[in-house]
């Protein structure tokens, strides 16, 4: 076994891959560029290596020779699929703890790897050309998928032949800015469909296994939000065919180390399947098949690359329980799942639950990277017992200062639809996305929470007390105007007595109590705005005066709903334009985001231009409606 490897990875991979490390007794390397100096996965490897990117593949191997580390584990994202990074480590005699550089560019390639599994007797969805697609010979919806790459990147679903080149053209950029190759190609696309994956495992003595499958169907934007394992509509039978065929395409390929077989399964009929694509890396997802199985997937990969055998066969795979994910996003799901920005201010991980994160207090999160903050991961005894272990630990997770999907997905888990297993791709698009608690209830909150706080800091001077303390015993009325995040100012009025209903629960929480209901929120400040949580939801309050703005709708201003860079600005000033016609495209964690007209006008003004960084809210454009001023 190694006595030293170096991670080549950042975030919750990079900690949980250290972890094993530690664990197996093996001496821990970490990279990490200047915005992650003080990151956790620094702090808890042994020794850590700075550098410019983590795409440098030079870098990443000159690090192992400069601290002795004999092998590298790639963890998941940015160089893990890269074939040429294999070959890197090859020549510096530094082992490369992922498959052999053929198998793993083999399935990089997602139209070369649609080839094998058709010659592994795998089904696979049928792919059009370019030409087939604008002759409508294919039939609509198609998915342009980019050839290289993964993680819902460089695709786009195309409902009409009139937008099949804008779709592509998008595509193209998104994948050449993701993973340094522009193809795309062109497939079938299923509206209603199931996303089932296998795992695998595969030694350098010939043997391969697979580890039962994984249900990941309930996506945004083409990436996954919840997974679970086993499906609850999987049968046995069709268990073992997933498998057979998983094995059989892996074998095949020359593949070694473990890898996920991805499947697009028949909403109602999930025995009707096509290969969609293999995953030469460990999976985001891959904690839940740990859980079922008992296996440790990093120590089988560290065991598998040191030419370890797997030490067990098929038939010693057994699944136990239910295991089931939740990816806390740094997004907005009530703005379309936008990315969000800030720094961590307030962070409570829940009790009870496996938690693979890549935060901490005082943690900075950017659009720089992925914006996957945290994964909850539950075990129960049948797949109800799972759901209602996860819901109480999102109930029980707080993050303040940025905006997380943590509340989402308590809803999302809650709906009658997961709760029975009925479940497609293209669910979380159907659905009404909550916004949580009424924003009366939580401005009413923060003040309550605001007036003891600032009861608490005066308490020495009685006449300087918040809490309504008057000469006589009398208690006034205090007027709170606030503002829910962007939304209008709420006036609340608090009587003297009805402050003391906020009690503190913990240094960091507040008990507040509104008739029969006693409810938890977690607390902290940020300048002007009082971050709030309660039951997995989260709100940013500030205390100011509501602007009476006009809306978008009537000024024709558009700002800014993410933090991002300028990536096209195919518009003019002095152009007429219609409603819905592109003005400016936004790039944002390797995804672009187009800011359309909302009136019919003319371009008025255009605040940046192509490269400009920009932040939430600021101003982008100006249409002038009807060309008045």
């Amino acid at each position: 076994m190694f006595s030293s490897v170096l991670v080549a990875n950042r975030g919750e991979i990079a900690r949980r891959v250290i972890r094993t490390l530690h664990r197996m007794g093996i001496a821990s390397v970490a990279v990490f560029t200047p915005a992650d100096r003080g990151a956790p996965h620094v702090r808890e490897a042994g020794e850590a290596v700075r550098v410019s990117s983590y795409l440098e593949i030079a870098e990443m191997v000159g690090a192992c020779t400069r601290t002795g580390a004999q092998a590298l584990h790639p963890g998941y994202g940015f160089l893990s699929e890269n074939p040429e990074l294999a070959r890197a480590c090859a020549a510096a005699g530094v082992i490369f703890i992922g498959p052999p550089p053929a198998a793993s560019e083999l399935m990089g390639d997602k139209l070369r790897a649609k080839a094998a599994a058709e010659r592994a007797g795998v089904p696979v969805v049928p792919t059009y050309t370019e030409e087939q697609a604008a002759a409508d010979g294919a039939g609509y919806p198609l998915l342009v998928k980019a050839a290289a790459g993964g993680g819902g990147r460089g695709m786009r679903v195309v409902e009409r032949r009139e937008d099949l080149e804008a779709a592509l053209q998008s595509a193209r950029r998104e994948a050449r800015a993701g993973f340094g190759d522009e193809r795309v190609f062109i497939e079938r696309f299923l509206p209603r469909a199931r996303h089932i994956e296998v795992q695998v495992l595969a030694d350098t003595h010939g043997k391969v296994l697979h580890l039962g499958e994984r249900e990941c169907s309930l996506q945004r934007r083409h990436q996954k939000v919840i997974e679970e394992s086993p499906s609850p509509v999987v049968s046995p039978d069709l268990r073992s065919a997933l498998g057979a065929e998983a094995v059989a395409l892996a074998a095949a390929a020359g593949y070694v180390g473990a890898g996920t077989v991805e499947f697009i399964a028949d909403y109602e009929k999930p025995a009707e399947h096509y290969f969609l694509e293999m995953n030469a890396r460990l999976q985001v997802e891959h904690p839940v098949t740990e859980m079922v199985t008992g296996l440790d997937l990093v120590e089988a990969q560290l065991r598998i690359a040191a030419g370890e055998p797997l030490g067990l066969d098929q038939a010693d795979v057994r699944l136990s329980g239910h295991a089931i994910e939740a990816r806390i996003n740094a997004e907005d799901a009530t703005r379309e799942f936008l990315p969000a920005a800030g720094r961590v201010i307030g962070y409570r991980r829940p009790r009870g639950a496996r938690v693979d994160d890549a935060i901490e207090l005082g943690s900075v999160v950017d659009t720089a990277y992925d914006s996957l903050l945290a994964k909850v991961i539950v075990h129960g005894r049948d797949r109800p017992v799972a759901l209602s272990e996860l819901d109480r630990a999102l109930a029980d997770t707080a993050i303040l200062g940025v905006t997380t999907t943590t509340g989402f997905l308590r809803a999302l888990i809650g709906t009658e639809a997961v709760r029975d297993g009925r479940l497609d791709t293209g669910l979380i698009e159907r659905m009404e996305i909550p916004a949580g608690p009424a924003p009366a209830e939580v401005a009413r909150a923060a003040a309550l929470i605001s007036m003891k706080l600032l009861a608490e800091q005066a308490a020495d001077d009685p006449f300087a007390r918040a809490d309504g303390w008057r000469l006589g015993g009398r208690r006034a009325s205090s007027w709170w105007r606030l503002a829910v995040g962007g939304d209008d100012a709420l006036e609340v009025e608090l009587g003297g007595d009805e402050a003391q209903a906020a009690e503190r629960s913990a240094p960091d929480a507040f008990t507040l109590m509104a008739g029969d209901q006693r409810r938890e929120w977690i607390y902290a400040e940020q300048g002007q705005v009082l971050w709030v949580s309660s039951d997995g939801w989260a709100w940013p309050v500030r205390h100011r005066e509501a602007d009476q703005a006009d809306s978008a709708q009537s000024s024709g201003e558009v700002r800014a709903p993410m933090p991002g860079q300028v990536l096209l600005v195919p518009a003019s000033v002095g152009e007429t334009v219609q409603a819905g016609d592109t003005l400016i495209v936004l790039e944002s964690m390797k995804m672009e985001l187009a800011m359309t007209a909302p009136v019919a006008g003319l371009v008025a003004e255009l605040s940046v231009v192509v490269g400009d960084k920009v932040v939430v809210d600021q101003a982008l454009a100006r249409v002038e409606v009807n060309g008045s001023r």
